[in-house]
């Protein structure tokens, strides 16, 4: 059926439906996945929706600029704790300002920062996958331009022979 164009009739009508299935429009989620989770954006690329695979490298671009900026302050405070409570008069502090309680919030603010953009990158890239993923579920789904949603209003008979008032959604299928 794949590859085939099928033509049916419906039974209350005359009018005649046609299906198109082309085995090159559906997508395999296991093979999209397993190149998104090998390479970023290669289950985008086989998706056909390349698009996405800016969006995707500036994420973790920028991630990966923030976790090396985070983890970068968080040695130099750390260093300076270290400078700090060492008993060697040799040694200056570099933050002067500083004394022991701050340097240690500081050592924690930036390790809480940097191990805050390791779980964003970890989540970009799962993100990455998922999309991939569900992007290949979707790829066989008919999005055509014979779809018709209305809102209308209603009137509906109730059980206790009143009427109710509502809207209604329809959906037609051309």
């Amino acid at each position: 059926m794949l590859g085939q164009e099928v033509r049916a009739i419906a039974p209350d009508s005359t009018e005649q439906v046609e299906i198109n299935i082309n085995k090159d429009d559906i997508k395999d989620p296991k093979k999209a996945a397993l190149l998104s989770a090998i390479l970023p954006g290669a289950g985008q690329v086989y998706n056909e929706k390349m698009w996405k695979v800016p969006i995707i490298y500036g994420g973790i671009i920028t991630t990966a600029y923030f976790v090396e900026f985070n983890n970068r302050r968080y040695q130099i405070f750390k260093e300076a704790l270290t400078i700090y409570r060492d008993d060697d008069e040799s040694t200056d502090n570099i933050f002067p300002n500083l004394n022991e309680d701050g340097l240690i919030r500081n050592v924690d603010y930036w390790r809480r920062n940097r191990d805050a953009c390791y779980l964003i990158f970890t989540a970009i890239y799962a993100l990455n996958i998922v999309d991939a993923l569900v992007d290949a579920h979707l790829s066989g789904f008919d999005v055509s331009n014979d779809l018709t949603f209305k809102l209308e209003p209603s009137v509906e008979p109730t059980y206790a022979s009143r009427n109710a008032i509502g809207l209604s959604f329809k959906i037609q299928f051309k």
